[in-house]
C-alpha cells in the first residue's frame, strides 16, 4: 500500500491570501464563521492560521518563541541546543532566563481562534466525513496547544469554548486547573482526535492524521509520566504545590506510562511506518542514510509521521539554519556563520562499534586516563597521534559522523580545518593564536591555514568559528548554497518521527516495568541496527536515555527530556561544558594531530534553577492566577 505523508506544509496556503490579513479585519461571528467555511477554500485559509500557530519546535523555534522567521529574526543564531549539553554558541555564552520559552499569550490566541471552529462546526452545512475531520483537526490542534502551555507553566486555565464579554471582567477569569487535570486534558483531546481523523488525507494534503494524533499522545503521556515518577527530585514549594497546581502525585505515574506504551504501540503495530533505510551495509552507508534523512525528511514516508514545510526563501516561509550555522569555510558569504557548536560531551555519548552499549569517552593519551582531566595541554603526558584529524573518531557511531562536520572531513567539496594551534618543536604549545613558525621550507599557521576564510575553528574575529573542536552537519544541506540573507533555507522540519516513537514505547517499558520487554529491546535496537550497529544490547533506561540524546540530538527534545525526568539541576549546577582540540605536533616528522580535552574558552559555568523547572505565568496581577513557585 502506497502511504500517504502526513506533512505539515502551511506557507503554500499563505501565498495567495494572508491569513493574518484576513482574519485580522473580520472579526469572526457566527455569520461570518458560516461564510468563511462555506467552501473549501474556506476551511484551507482558516486551518492554514491554525497550523501556522502550531507550537512545534523546529527550525524558527528560538528562546524568544516560535515561528521567529520574520524579516530580521536576529537573535544572533542562539538556538535551544545551546542551553543543554548538545551545544553552545560560538561566541555567547548566556544560560536560561526568566522571559525565555514563553508562551503564554501566543497559546491562549491559539487556544481561542481553536475555539471559535469547535463551536461552529455543528452549524456548518458540511458531509459527516468532513464534519468529523474537523472536529479531529481542531482537538489535535488544542491538545498540541496545552501540551505547550502544561509543560511550561503545569496546571493552566482550560478554556474549551469562545468566551464573550458582556460587561464583567470577572466573569472571564478562569482559574487554574491542577497541573494532573491539564494533562489528561491533553490526552483526552488527542483521543479525540485519533477517534475522528483518518489514516491518510484523500489528495495526500499535509494535515494531521489518526497517526500524528497517536504520535502527540505518545509525546505528552511520556512527558507526564516522567514528571510524576521524577517530580520529588526537585522538590519546591508554595500556593501552587499546595493547590495541585503544579506537581503530580507518583501514582500517577502507571497510567501515564501505559498511555505511552498503547499509543506507541498503535503506530508501531499499524504496519504503515517503518525507519528510513534500516539495514545498511556499513556504518559509512549509515552516516549517508541518517545524513540525507534531515537534510530532507520527506524521502522518508514512512519514517516521518508529521512534517512542517518551508515553502520557499523569505519571511515568514524561510529559516535560517542554512547561514547561522553554516562552517566558516562554506559561508558563502554570511558574515556569522559557524554558531552551533556541539560539545564534547555530547560527542562522548556515542557508542563504538567495538563496545556497544558502553560509554565511549573520547580518550586522547596512549593510557586512555584522561576522560576527566580538563586541564590542557600537558608536555609530559604521552598523546595519542594521529595522520588525519578525524582518526580520534574512528570507530565511533555513525550518527556522529552524519551530526558534526569533523575535522579534517570534507563538506560542500571542501576540506574543513579546525586546528587550534600547534606544539612547537621545543615542545612548548602555541595554542588559540598568535604567529605562524617556520618548520623547515613549511609555514605552519596556528589556525591551520593562512586566511580566516580558509579555517573554520577557534579564531575570535567575528564569532565565526568553532570553539568546541568540531562544527554542524544536521539538517544542513551539502548540494545547496545558501544566499547570504534572512530565511533563504527552505528545508523541511520532521516533527514526529517513527524513531521517536519507538524510544517513547521502549522508555515507558522500562520505566513502568509493564509491557513486553523484549518489544521493547527490539525498538530499541532497531534504531541501532540502523545506525551500523550489529550486535543488540539490553533494555535498561541508561542505554534509552543515551540513544534519545544521539538519535533525537538537536531536534529539541533534549531541554524536555531533563526537564521531564528532573535532571537539569544535577547535571547543570555550576557546570562547564567541554571541548575537543585538535592541535599539530611539531615535535615529530612529519607532524601529527594530538587533541586536548579541556574547558571551553570564554564561556560561564552554568547552574539550573528549581524555578525554572517551570516558566512564569505572565500577567497574574491583571488575570488572578496564582503564580508559580519562587516567581
Amino acid at each position: 500500500m502506497k502511504l500517504t505523508r502526513h506533512i505539515l506544509m502551511l506557507f503554500v496556503l499563505l501565498t495567495a491570501v494572508s491569513c493574518d490579513n484576513v482574519l485580522d479585519k473580520q472579526p469572526l461571528d457566527k455569520l461570518q464563521g458560516e461564510n468563511l467555511f462555506s467552501n473549501p477554500e474556506g476551511v484551507k485559509l482558516y486551518m492554514a492560521n491554525l497550523y501556522y500557530q502550531l507550537p512545534i519546535e523546529d527550525f524558527t523555534f528560538f528562546r524568544q518563541g516560535f515561528n521567529w522567521n520574520t524579516g530580521d529574526p536576529n537573535n544572533g543564531g542562539f538556538a535551544p541546543a545551546m542551553i543543554t549539553d548538545e551545544a553552545v554558541h560560538t561566541e555567547f555564552g548566556d544560560f536560561i532566563g526568566n522571559d525565555d520559552f514563553q508562551w503564554w499569550d501566543q497559546g491562549y490566541k491559539l487556544i481561542r481562534d481553536t475555539n471559535i471552529l469547535i463551536d461552529i462546526i455543528p452549524t456548518l452545512d458540511v458531509s459527516e466525513d468532513e464534519t468529523k475531520a474537523l472536529v479531529g483537526e481542531s482537538a489535535f490542534i488544542r491538545a498540541y496547544a496545552y501540551f505547550a502551555l502544561v509543560k511550561r507553566y503545569g496546571g493552566v486555565p482550560l478554556i474549551t469554548a469562545v468566551q464573550k464579554y458582556e460587561g464583567d471582567v470577572e466573569a472571564l477569569k478562569v482559574p487554574r486547573s491542577t497541573e494532573k487535570e491539564t494533562w489528561d486534558f491533553v490526552l483526552k483531546e488527542c483521543d479525540i482526535a485519533i477517534a475522528n481523523l483518518a489514516d491518510a488525507w484523500p489528495g495526500g494534503e499535509r494535515r494531521a492524521t489518526k497517526w500524528v494524533a497517536y504520535a502527540l499522545k505518545s509525546r505528552a503521556a511520556l512527558h507526564a509520566a516522567s514528571l510524576a515518577k521524577y517530580g520529588s527530585r526537585a522538590p519546591i514549594s508554595g500556593t501552587a504545590v499546595d493547590q495541585k497546581l503544579v506537581g503530580i502525585e507518583k501514582s500517577a505515574a502507571a497510567d501515564y506510562y501505559k498511555a505511552a506504551i498503547e499509543s506507541s504501540e498503535a503506530i508501531i503495530n499499524s504496519g504503515k511506518f517503518a525507519l528510513y533505510k534500516p539495514t545498511p551495509a556499513s556504518p559509512e552507508e549509515a552516516a549517508e542514510n541518517y545524513r540525507k534523512l534531515f537534510e530532507d525528511p520527506n524521502i522518508a514516508p514512512t519514517e516521518a509521521i508529521f512534517i512542517k514545510g518551508f515553502a520557499r526563501p523569505g519571511a515568514g516561509t524561510g529559516h535560517n539554519y542554512g547561514i547561522w550555522y553554516q562552517p566558516n569555510q562554506t559561508a558563502n558569504g554570511w558574515p556569522h556563520p559557524g554558531r552551533m557548536n556541539p560539545t564534547l560531551d555530547l560527542i562522548d555519548a556515542y557508542e563504538t562499534y567495538a563496545n556497544p552499549g558502553q560509554n565511549a569517552p573520547v580518550t586522547t593519551t596512549v593510557a586512555g586516563n584522561d576522560v576527566n582531566d580538563y586541564n590542557g595541554f600537558d608536555p609530559a603526558k604521552n598523546y595519542k597521534r594521529f595522520d588525519d584529524p578525524a582518526g580520534i573518531y574512528k570507530d565511533k557511531d555513525a550518527r556522529l559522523w552524519a551530526t558534526a562536520i569533523l575535522p579534517g572531513t570534507a563538506w560542500k567539496g571542501q576540506k574543513i580545518i579546525i586546528q587550534a594551534g600547534f606544539v612547537k618543536p621545543d615542545g612548548n604549545a602555541q595554542l588559540f593564536g598568535g604567529e605562524p613558525v617556520k618548520v623547515g621550507n613549511t609555514t605552519i599557521y596556528p589556525y591551520g591555514a593562512a586566511d580566516r576564510t580558509q579555517y573554520s575553528g577557534f579564531d575570535t574575529w567575528g564569532g565565526n568559528n568553532t570553539r568546541t573542536g568540531v562544527s554542524f552537519k544536521k539538517f544542513l544541506s551539502e548540494g545547496v548554497n545558501v544566499a547570504p540573507g534572512w530565511n533563504q533555507t527552505v528545508s523541511d522540519w520532521a516533527d514526529f518521527r517513527y524513531a521517536e516513537i519507538l524510544l517513547n514505547y521502549a522508555e515507558a517499558i522500562v520505566e513502568s516495568g509493564t509491557g513486553t520487554v523484549a518489544k521493547g529491546a527490539q525498538a530499541l535496537n532497531g534504531i541501532r541496527r540502523r545506525a551500523g550497529h550489529t550486535k543488540d544490547i539490553p533494555l535498561t533506561i541508561d542505554n534509552v536515555i543515551r540513544e534519545r540524546r544521539v538519535e533525537l540530538a538537536f531536534e529539541n527534545k533534549r531541554f524536555w527530556d531533563l526537564v521531564r525526568r528532573r535532571e537539569y539541576h544535577t547535571l547543570f549546577n555550576n557546570r562547564v561544558r567541554h571541548a575537543l582540540i585538535p592541535v599539530l605536533d611539531l615535535r615529530v616528522t612529519p607532524a601529527k594531530y594530538i587533541f586536548i580535552r579541556q574547558n571551553i574558552a570564554r564561556l560561564n559555568p552554568a547552574t539550573f534553577d528549581y524555578k525554572q523547572y517551570y516558566r512564569y505565568i505572565p500577567g497574574v496581577g491583571s488575570n488572578g492566577l496564582v503564580q508559580n513557585p519562587q516567581y
